[in-house]
Order: structure tokens, then C-alpha cells, then sequence
């Protein structure tokens, strides 16, 4: 599902030049589950960054879905990055649309016919406990709901790799341990599952493999 091998990531130019990851390699096979740990600018973001399709690595190789990320012309990123889902830590819904448009979006973008639509947007609200909370805009949620609809928007359109870059953070810890078990029964169901956190107490209520960034380097992959 995901490869790197020497993979490094730089941003500016000239004197201005900010090393953010040098020298990944690692692998994760289809169907996996990481933990993805480090402190604050160890690379996390970045690295998701990387895998969501959304930056190219300077240096190494990036492999995901089998394709050849540095390789893949432009034109072909589109189609790979509908098969990734992404869930912010700060939601990113937008303020104007309702909750079942929200999580219809990606459905909508991606041409699907408005009964289908409709159907399995129904579907994955009422998987995320928002059914009687789809007309609902943003601002008349809770935290925790908003970040249930963002997972939904993530994983409407079924991805094959999904990504959560601190999902728990707004979160208390009720909210977060349902939050995990959303994500666990999307792991379960097939996705391949990365997970960035700064969660000690999640990460050990939840066992599983972890990678640990420091300062843009894979330090452990255990």
C-alpha cells in the first residue's frame, strides 16, 4: 500500500531552504494500522502530507497504491488521491454547507449520480451516530459531532488509505475513544489506517505498530 525509501522533503529555496523530512523508508502493507508519534514538528504533518498526495518528496521514492508518486504525471493525481481519505484535526467543513452536504462533497465532486448519493451519505451518518443531525450546519454541532462528520466526509467514498492528523486533539476522552473505534471498524472493514497523535493514553489504550518521527527522521518503526 505505502513504500518510501529514502524519502525526504524540503520546502523554499535558496537560504531560505527547511529540511522537514530526510531519509524515510518504511513500508506499510494494504490493510495496516500505524500509530504515527513524534513531537510537535517531528515531520507528522508533513509525512501525511506526503502520502495525501498533496506535496512530491525532493529526494527518494514514494510508493502508494502501487504508483510511483515522484513519477505519476500531474493529471493522474486526481483519480489516486479519491482513493485516500483525510481527517483534519481542525474538521475543515465548510460553514455554509449542512452536515449531509458536507460529507456528500467528495461523492458530488467525484460525479456520483444523487441517489447513490443520497443513499450512502444516509448511510455513513447514521454509522457516525448523525442521523437526526443532517441538517445541521457546523456552527450547531459539538465538537465531537463535527468531528464525527468529518470522518464521514473521509471515509464516504470508501478509501483505500486513510489518514487522521491529530483527530483527537478537541477532543475529550470519551469523544476520542469513539473516535478510535470508528476508525478501528474502517481498518477492520479493509482501509490501510495511519494516525498521528500526541495521545500517550490512546496510543496504549490502543495497541497496534507505530512509527516515531524526530526532527524529520524515522527513529522506530517497532
Amino acid at each position: 500500500m505505502i513504500r518510501l525509501d529514502g524519502v525526504g522533503l524540503t520546502y523554499g529555496s535558496g537560504k531560505t531552504v527547511t529540511e522537514a523530512l530526510r531519509g524515510l523508508s518504511f513500508s506499510v502493507p494494504e490493510g495496516g494500522f500505524r500509530w504515527l508519534l513524534g513531537p510537535s514538528g517531528a515531520g507528522k504533518t508533513s509525512l501525511l502530507r506526503l502520502l495525501q498526495l498533496a506535496a512530491r518528496p525532493t529526494a527518494g521514492r514514494l510508493s502508494v497504491f502501487e504508483a510511483d508518486i515522484g513519477r505519476t504525471p500531474r493529471a493522474a493525481l486526481p483519480l489516486l488521491r479519491r482513493r485516500i481519505g483525510m481527517v483534519f484535526q481542525d474538521f475543515r467543513l465548510l460553514a455554509h454547507l449542512s452536515a449531509f452536504d458536507n460529507v456528500a462533497l467528495p461523492l458530488r465532486i467525484a460525479g456520483r449520480p444523487e441517489g447513490q448519493v443520497r443513499a450512502d451519505v444516509t448511510e455513513m451518518l447514521r454509522w457516525v451516530g448523525l442521523s437526526r443531525r443532517s441538517d445541521a450546519r457546523p456552527a450547531e454541532l459539538s465538537g465531537g459531532e463535527q468531528q464525527r462528520a468529518a470522518i464521514a466526509r473521509a471515509v464516504v467514498c470508501r478509501p483505500g488509505l486513510l489518514l487522521a492528523d491529530e483527530p483527537t486533539g478537541n477532543l475529550d476522552d470519551t469523544q476520542a475513544e469513539r473516535l478510535m473505534l470508528l476508525l478501528k471498524e474502517m481498518n477492520r472493514l479493509g482501509a490501510t489506517v495511519l494516525v498521528a497523535t500526541h495521545n500517550a493514553a490512546l496510543v496504549a489504550r490502543h495497541p497496534a505498530r507505530a512509527l516515531r518521527l524526530d526532527r524529520g527522521r524515522l527513529v522506530a518503526d517497532e
